[in-house]
């Protein structure tokens, strides 16, 4: 059975989800302002950050928030982590590859993850020591035991593209190894299907908290491991991140570590 906590931030997910789907259809008369170069926010992020914010605050009025959009309200050691829409260039351009993600730290020990994509209403839920689930069916990870024949799934830095000779160096690596690589646009959603066994494995440079901190909860839940490019466990402070299975994540962490230009992204 869920916690308390993951059933008010999945009450909070799916209302942030109506507003996201109420505007699906008239994403052309959308107010748009890049918050800087390549990120862009919309009026929508903000109305579904609100509503997030609004549920979970009424819930626990004593926790911080740190939202995508609204920085951090209020402090305390127990934090609610959101993203209102992780994918919003797929949402302006009609691409069906989105979520809301929304992530619980206590001391800055990931606890609870609720990712939900409104779109095929698959919601991902995951508490400490409590499995993960996928609309309410446990989810595991892949059982690879290594590169070949991996499903890997990653991001480009287009906030650090002074990071893309890395970036192409390990995905030249990785490919060169693995069976096929994706590029979805939605960090958290990445995360959730690798917990799902849909993807073996995760990488990408540079994510912020709110992409990653649901998906990381889930992602262990679901017997995964998650780490940096030099392989230290946990949620990287650097947002180099890896995700899969033990040995397969120990596989992704060495072949980075022989890439061109990785010596940049591991200390």
């Amino acid at each position: 059975m869920p916690r308390p906590a993951v059933n008010v931030a999945v009450r909070a997910a799916r209302a942030a989800g109506n507003i996201i789907q109420r505007y699906m259809n008239r994403v052309d008369s959308l107010i748009v302002e890049e918050k800087s170069r390549l990120d862009f926010v919309t009026e929508v992020d903000r109305l579904a950050e609100a509503e997030i914010v609004k549920e979970l605050k009424r819930a626990f009025p004593d926790h911080a928030i740190l939202g995508e959009e609204s920085g951090q309200i209020g402090k305390s050691n127990k934090v609610w982590v959101v993203d209102p829409l992780d994918g919003t260039h797929n949402y302006l351009r009609g691409f069906p590859h989105y979520c809301i993600s929304i992530g619980f730290l206590d001391h800055g020990d990931p606890v609870h993850g609720v990712i939900y994509d409104p779109l095929r209403d698959e919601l991902f839920t995951a508490s400490k020591g409590d499995g993960a689930f996928i609309n309410d069916r446990r989810m595991r990870v892949t059982k690879r035991e290594g590169l070949q024949g991996a499903m890997l799934c990653t991001g480009f830095p287009f906030r650090q593209r002074e990071h893309l000779d890395a970036q192409l160096g390990m995905t030249r690596a990785l490919l060169g190894q693995a069976e096929d690589i994706r590029r979805t646009g939605s960090a958290a959603l990445d995360l959730a299907y690798v917990a799902a066994g849909r993807l073996d494995g995760y990488f990408e440079i540079g994510l912020k908290p709110w992409d990653m901190a649901a998906g990381c909860v889930i992602v262990r839940e679901a017997g995964g491991h998650i780490c940096d490019f030099a392989g230290r466990e946990g949620i990287p402070k650097s947002g180099n991140l890896i995700a899969g299975n033990h040995l397969l994540a120990a596989a992704m962490v060495k072949t980075i570590a022989g890439s061109a230009g990785s010596a940049l992204l591991s200390a």
